[in-house]
């Protein structure tokens, strides 16, 4: 195919992605996605496609900048950073027109500004050193070890069994088992070395020759060259100004010593022999039928620590982590010093502070907090507030993703993707885990300093009938990540009828034969460039119940909390007796007392009592017109929970009297509020369901008590610091003393679009 119809191809397949962005398609419509899948497959089968492809989105990208289409360039940015990674034949000047581009998007407001800021700082380590980000996420996904970049990561894929059916879980570890076993460390570790070589040496690289003589090298030299390869990409990339010259002068002396000699003065490639394609492996994925809330911690705990390295409990409550020690004394000395005050009882080197100019110091002093005089470490380095945050702008840019360091010298070296498949009860059940997993982390400070905590949605909904409407009931969600990231709505809200065809078709037994793994590429697609988070507010929910005996309980929710009345009552010596003169009726009569949400955050108790059938507690926006002012976070490094708000709906029964009589009409009432109490004034008792989930469902409530809940250890503990005066122990007390709340974050690719 000439050039002229190779680029008029992929011009007609980047249009079609931009027809799919632009059109208003129902939501979780199959076709959509294809498009973008189908054009990353294009550049694979055939990567000499990667330059024309790249200058085709440059042109797109400086186009939706003239005439101010905003909707296109966080996709835009996404599929050309994707082809970036991959690709060898990129010129240096078509790398330093990209990120101009993304220098001039700098001055737009949020997301678009992170988004281009994330790609800016990997562009410019790509631009000097090519290949910089294969090698780097190739060695962190597939847990190649390595001393020079010793990050590692692993995807968590958590399905429940309960929720999901048997023939989509077996569907999805089938085709994710086939893709990996290919995947061997030997096979991956071919991959780098010669996408190295042949991103820094372009056409002077023999692609077809090298490929044979890595084939045919045995473990312990492709061993060698590997880390050859690695020592010579890192070293240049740590540099302050890396040279491009000085880069490709050293592969060429691993390239030469490969191949001999004469392979340094031989050309590129016959014309006849086209290069081979080197494939980008797909991420580690380990698969897991999800049990219940404590099942994500024993995971995280297994990954910082192989298996054989532990010794488990059956509650792992004596969980013995080896290595981490150091961390948890470190973290019992910030809450009850046992300094005596005396300067001969102080360790050796213990006033010796770091020098001014040394990385230590500069990363205290982006995360200083006030009255600290003596301490590198901020003073709320107990609680893991900023633990799932995104990335800030000081992170190290060889970091594969995650925050930055929360104890100065200890790295968090480990990433875990957290990945769920399932309705919005199977996020009732992560935001449980991960509320059990920060209480966790009050008492055992061993996974905030090693590990950056990823978490990943992919709505998976049983398949509905053609009239059923359009926004199902359990994808409430999914439908409102869609609306907020249009790049979400296209590409991960799609997989749910993907998904329920892949489990209706056979298997395949001819393991011969080569598939595309359509699913398995969007996953990773959605792994890899969805790291803009929005945030959720989790809310607690305090329950009393009709017996005296039974304690009160309390429980969380994330996304809906329903009530209704129940057609059983209380006896009269129960928990609250019936009011006299209250009408019978439908319904209970409610006493509801709240705090109604105002634009001017000024507090307004409210309390009004009224006969309902029922309510409804939304935690998510309905309309798009809610998302601009909810409490879900519009800036990722920084979320803001002024406006954090419940939904409430009051199905409220209206008595009239007219000449037939008295009669009874509903009417749906609706208000915003920060948190409520609700209790029941006559002998009605209430049936309270969280997360629409039947397994988290309350019988014989009398009174609840719903507030956004606090971040654990978040204002609980005053502990004095005796290193600090008087004035930095009462800031201390004041900044702990008011509550942070508790958000789980979930990843989009550009978070809310305004």
């Amino acid at each position: 195919m000439e050039s002229s119809d190779v680029e008029l191809d992929l011009q007609r397949s980047v249009q079609a992605v931009l027809r799919e962005l632009s059109t208003q398609a129902p939501a979780l419509q199959s076709n959509q996605g294809m498009w973008r899948w189908s054009l990353h497959k294009k550049v694979e089968r055939d990567p000499g496609k990667s330059p024309a492809l790249v200058r085709i989105l440059l042109r797109e990208l400086e186009k939706a900048e003239s005439e101010d289409l905003r909707h296109v360039i966080i996709p835009l940015l996404h599929t050309v950073m994707y082809v970036l990674t991959k690709a060898t034949g990129i010129t240096e000047e078509l790398y330093q027109r990209i990120y101009a581009f993304c220098t001039r998007l700098l001055t737009l407001p949020t997301p678009y500004c992170t988004v281009a800021l994330d790609c800016a700082i990997r562009l410019k380590t790509e631009t000097a050193v090519p290949g910089t980000l294969y090698q780097r996420m190739v060695i962190a996904e597939q847990n190649l070890m390595n001393e020079l970049y010793p990050y590692q990561e692993r995807v968590f894929l958590f399905v429940d069994p309960e929720l999901v059916s048997a023939s989509v879980c077996s569907a999805l570890l089938l085709e994710i088992e086939a893709a990996q076993e290919q995947q061997t460390p030997e096979a991956c570790m071919r991959h780098v070395v010669s996408h190295a070589l042949q991103a820094a040496l372009g056409e002077a690289c023999h692609a077809g020759a090298l490929h044979r003589k890595l084939q045919a090298s045995p473990r312990r030299t492709l061993e060698q060259y590997f880390h050859a390869v690695v020592a010579a990409v890192e070293q240049m990339a740590s540099e302050a100004s890396p040279s491009r010259e000085g880069h490709v002068e050293r592969l060429e002396e691993i390239y030469c010593s490969l191949l001999g000699p004469a392979a340094g003065r031989r050309g590129g490639d016959p014309v006849q022999e086209r290069p081979p394609s080197i494939p980008l492996p797909s991420p580690y994925i380990t698969f897991h039928l999800w049990t219940g809330e404590e099942q994500l911690w024993k995971e995280l705990v297994l990954f910082l620590r192989p298996r054989s390295q532990l010794c488990l409990s059956a509650d792992l409550e004596v969980l013995d982590l080896q290595g981490l020690r150091p961390d948890r004394e470190l973290a019992r000395v910030s809450v009850l010093s046992t300094d005596s005050g005396i300067e001969r009882d102080l360790p050796p080197g213990a006033d010796e502070l770091p020098a001014p100019s040394s990385p230590e110091m500069e990363r205290a002093g982006l995360q200083r907090k006030g009255g600290i005089k003596k301490r590198a470490w901020p003073l709320d380095f107990l609680m893991p507030g900023g633990w799932d945050g995104p990335p800030g702008l000081h992170r190290r840019t060889g970091r594969p993703g995650g925050d930055g360091e929360v104890l100065p010298g200890v790295s968090r070296l480990h990433t875990a993707r957290v990945l769920v498949l399932g309705d919005d009860r199977m996020l009732g059940r992560l935001a449980q885990a991960y509320h059990r997993l920060r209480k966790r982390e009050t008492q055992k400070f061993c996974l905030t300093p090693r590990l950056s905590l990823q978490l990943y949605y992919i709505p998976v909904l049983a398949p509905e009938k053609p009239a059923a409407s359009r926004q199902p009931e359990l994808g409430e969600l999914a439908t409102f990540l869609g609306r907020a990231d249009p790049w979400y709505q296209s590409n991960v809200n799609t997989l749910c009828p993907a998904i329920h065809k892949l489990a209706e078709m056979p298997p395949s037994l001819d393991s011969s034969q080569t598939v595309d793994p359509f699913i398995l590429d969007v996953i990773t697609y959605y792994i890899r460039m969805g790291t803009q988070p929005i945030y959720f507010q989790i809310y607690t929910v305090k329950i009393f119940f009709s017996d005296l005996s039974q304690d009160p309980t309390e429980d969380i929710f994330l996304i809906e909390l329903k009530v209704k009345i129940q057609d059983s009552k209380f006896p009269k010596d129960g928990f609250s007796p019936r009011r006299r003169g209250v009408a019978e009726g439908p319904g209970a009569e409610l006493s509801l007392c709240y705090q109604k949400a105002l634009l001017s955050h000024r507090p307004r108790e409210v309390t009004v009592s009224l006969r309902a059938t029922g309510l409804v507690l939304k935690a998510i926006p309905a309309s798009d017109t809610e998302v601009s002012g909810s409490r879900h976070c519009p800036l990722p490094a920084a979320p803001v929970t002024d406006h954090s708000c419940l939904n409430v709906s009051v199905t409220e029964v209206v008595k009239s009297s007219n000449l037939a009589g008295k009669s009874f009409s509903m009417v749906t009432n609706t208000f915003r509020t920060n948190n409520i109490q609700i209790q029941s004034q006559d002998q009605r008792l209430l049936t309270l369901s969280l997360d629409k989930d039947d397994q988290r469902t309350f019988r014989d409530v009398v009174r609840f008590e719903v507030a956004p809940c606090p971040e654990p250890c978040s204002g609980a503990q005053k502990s004095k610091a005796p290193w600090l005066n008087l004035h930095g122990q009462q800031e201390m007390e004041a900044t702990r003393a008011t509550p942070k709340p508790l958000l789980m974050p979930i990843n989009t690719f550009s978070g809310i679009v305004q």
